[in-house]
């Protein structure tokens, strides 16, 4: 087995920001308590005025971190979105997006889910390394399938992703759980969201579940859940990169859910289903569909040009493109573009000569912007031909991602200390 690496970079510091502090007091007509004093029914005895009549904090104080003469330093306030602002110090891996780049724990992601097995980038974000030997990475494999088939014996009746996990797994507080235990855990959610998506599949169109096979790899088990036969050898290959390429990303909004629920020291299955609940939110992992869906409404690529500028016009979006971090090239999608060539598909063709024209569209439209092809473009292109309905598309970026989130949630159960920012009051409507 090749194993493919790059040399881990340091992270860039944040620059210019006060670490993120809860603030001491709460300042209103006299009154300095701590924050979380109950101060209903309580007097200023030095004015008789009601204690709980709060003044709302003058937006500009606490952006420096500087209050008033003799007053103690506001808190920092975070951005909008809290872009830019680091909360956590993570060993499981981070974005670039500058420079067009991420990596797992040090390792060039994109370049490890076109090389390796899926199997093998899932050891490493869940064991903190790859595997050193092909039997190692084949035990992990195995651990996999064995966790696929407890999860499909304790199947119930709900048919619904969240309410079906909830029922698979146990509710143990990490609180109470050793690594070990919180580690075996994470493989039991892992596991089991494959299982749980095909099988609600099936019940939806009217066919049974079908059972998993542990030896077989974790991709192609779940393709063959979802049809109840073997997929091909190259739709098994495409969904493994897609699997090992969206394993993890950055501090993104469901990895912060889960790192948030697992601060309180619940569950394993709690925080997963926080995370399942953040990419329920269409702005969250939901535009791979909606990219089929815009190469039907455009239909050859010399119609891309006009359809864009109606979009355009209208001040819609065009799926696909743009991305929240990255500012270069995003390694996702230009891998998924090389996974997608390998089908004899005129999907493959027609899709990449609207890209062309949609970017120039779209640059022409925003001169001077960083304009670029995101993961979903490529993905829904991939999906598609791996032959997964689009219904399944978000589902199976969570079969994914829930090894991402499980890194953090490990990470985050043994630091051990409650995620508990301030908001600022700035006044009734």
């Amino acid at each position: 087995m090749t194993q493919t690496t790059k040399e881990a970079r340091p992270e860039p510091r944040a620059q210019g920001r006060t670490p993120l502090r809860a603030p001491k007091t709460v300042s209103g007509r006299g009154v300095r308590r701590d924050a979380d004093d109950d101060l209903g029914g309580r007097t200023d005895a030095g004015r008789g005025a009601p204690a709980h009549t709060i003044e709302p904090l003058r937006p500009e104080r606490g952006r420096d971190g500087a209050g008033a003469a003799g007053e103690e330093p506001a808190a920092t306030v975070a951005p909008p979105g809290l872009k830019g602002l680091v909360v956590a110090d993570t060993r499981v891996g981070a974005v670039r997006g500058a420079e067009g780049f991420y990596h797992y724990r040090g390792q060039d992601a994109a370049a490890l889910a076109e090389a390796e097995p899926f199997e093998a980038v899932a050891h490493l974000l869940l064991e903190g390394r790859m595997p050193k030997t092909a039997e190692e990475r084949d035990r992990f494999g195995a651990a996999l399938g064995a966790a696929r088939a407890r999860a499909f014996g304790r199947l119930g009746a709900t048919r619904t992703l969240r309410g079906s996990l909830a029922e698979v797994l146990d509710d143990v507080p990490t609180l109470d759980q050793t690594p070990a235990l919180r580690r075996a855990a994470v493989l039991e959610a892992v596991g089991a969201l494959p299982v749980l998506v095909a099988a609600l599949h099936r019940r939806a169109v009217g066919r049974p579940p079908v059972a998993p096979d542990p030896a077989l790899g974790h991709a192609e088990d779940f393709l063959r859940m979802v049809h109840g036969r073997p997929p091909s050898a190259a739709q098994a290959e495409a969904l493994g990169t897609y699997l090992a390429l969206t394993l993890d990303h950055g501090m993104n909004a469901s990895t912060f859910t889960v790192r948030v629920i697992t601060s309180t020291g619940a569950s394993v299955s709690a925080a997963m289903l926080g995370g399942l609940a953040a990419l329920s939110g269409p702005l969250h992992g939901g535009a791979p569909g909606r990219v089929l869906e815009m190469l039907e409404a455009i239909g050859g690529p010399e119609d891309a040009p006009a359809w864009a500028e109606a979009r355009l016009a209208e001040g819609a979006k065009l799926m696909g493109f743009g991305h929240a971090v990255y500012r270069a090239e995003d390694p996702r999608s230009r891998t998924l573009a090389r996974v997608a060539r390998r089908f004899e598909d005129p999907l493959v063709a027609r899709a990449a000569a609207i890209e062309e024209a949609l970017l120039a569209t779209l640059r022409a439209h925003k001169p001077g912007a960083a304009i670029v092809t995101n993961v979903e473009y490529w993905a829904g292109v991939v999906l598609h031909l791996s032959g997964l309905p689009r219904a399944l598309f978000t589902p199976t970026f969570a079969v994914s991602r829930a090894f991402g989130w499980g890194a953090h949630l490990l990470e985050e159960a043994e630091r051990g200390k409650i995620l508990r920012p301030s908001a600022r009051y700035v006044g009734s409507a």
